[in-house]
């Protein structure tokens, strides 16, 4: 190789080595389904939804982390709290109530656009790293939705530079800054996060941790739903219900971690992991409906019957007293 080409390389191998790099898509997800880039989904989504701008992680709200209604004076690895986040963190995590994670709210007209930044590591609040950034976009015309992941490589504690967000359709990022394609797990790597899982009700879940920031989070949820991309035709998800059951009345209940987890959870049958004596006392261990200042007595007068159907139905969908519907439509393979 001659000096100049050599040198034609310098700048992008200092920009890989120092920039906090995301984590590339696992290789085997991909191939597995499809080879579609995240650049080329980028503008699929792009194109059927809307523009996804480029935005900073730092410009995004905190997501408070408090202890008896207080944010506590030090952040202890494992530590309990009021709101756990409720989120899937990997082992050798900070835990449920890391702080300092931050949703932004990029939504225009008919499209929705929810960026959470989340930290999973303890580092200073004014960091440019964060550990996972994740996107949801959703027409509320059509329903149709799509994903976008980044995090850090498995066991990375530091954390990857989020101060430029590309755009996931973007074909080349301004000078010194990582790429759409470098930062974005392509599509099918993305699905193999089974997103869906948790967002089995709407493209947008609620929980006490996030309901705090609630004026930041779109909401549809009782609109249509339907994934873009083959990628993410194994995403599946009915909603459960019962005739007048008063659980479903702003919301639909999805059959997958709505069941298992979210409603028993909601209804204080269950406590939330790293919760304190706060988060599985009442109310808070009550959190649906949503800013519960009901008594306890007044509280299962009028949702205990409808929860018990729920939770019946969550168990044996073909009991007669189930109402069972697809929530989430096909997605439109090959559509551009």
């Amino acid at each position: 190789m001659s000096l100049p080409s050599l040198l034609s390389l310098i700048p992008a191998l200092l920009l890989a080595a120092t920039v906090g790099m995301a984590q590339a898509a696992p290789k085997a997800a991909v191939s597995k389904y499809s080879k579609q880039s995240a650049v080329e989904y980028g503008q699929v989504c792009a194109d059927m939804i809307g523009q996804i701008p480029a935005f900073n992680c730092l410009d995004g709200t905190i997501v408070p982390i408090t202890v008896d209604g207080k944010t506590p004076a030090e952040y202890k690895p494992g530590m309990t709290c009021d709101r756990p986040a409720l989120l899937p963190y990997p082992d050798g995590s900070f835990g449920q109530c890391t702080p300092y994670s931050r949703l932004l709210n990029l939504s225009y007209g008919k499209t929705q656009i929810s960026a959470m930044c989340r930290r999973e590591q303890l580092r200073e609040p004014n960091s440019k790293f964060f550990d996972e950034v994740d996107i949801v976009a959703h027409n509320v015309d059509t329903g149709d939705t799509c994903w976008f992941h980044a995090e850090g490589k498995p066991g990375q504690k530091t954390g990857f530079d989020a101060s430029r967000v590309p755009p996931p359709n973007e074909k080349a990022p301004p000078p010194q800054r990582i790429s759409a394609g470098q930062f974005w797990w392509a599509p099918a790597a993305t699905a193999s996060k089974n997103c869906l899982s948790c967002h089995d009700a709407d493209p947008f879940m609620y929980s006490p941790w996030i309901g705090q920031l609630k004026y930041l989070l779109p909401a549809d949820p009782l609109g249509r739903y339907s994934n873009i991309g083959k990628e993410f035709a194994q995403w599946h998800s009915n909603s459960i219900s019962t005739r007048d059951n008063t659980c479903v009345g702003c919301h639909r209940i999805g059959d997958q971690a709505s069941c298992s987890q979210f409603v028993p959870m909601a209804a204080g049958r269950i406590p939330a992991k790293d919760g304190n004596a706060l988060a599985n006392s009442y109310p808070l261990s009550h959190w649906m409906p949503v800013n519960n200042d009901q008594s306890k007595e007044f509280w299962e007068q009028a949702n205990l019957e409808s929860l018990n159907q729920l939770l019946t139905c969550c168990a044996d969908p073909k009991n007669p007293i189930c109402t069972i519907k697809p929530i989430v439509t096909p997605p439109k393979v090959g559509k551009r």
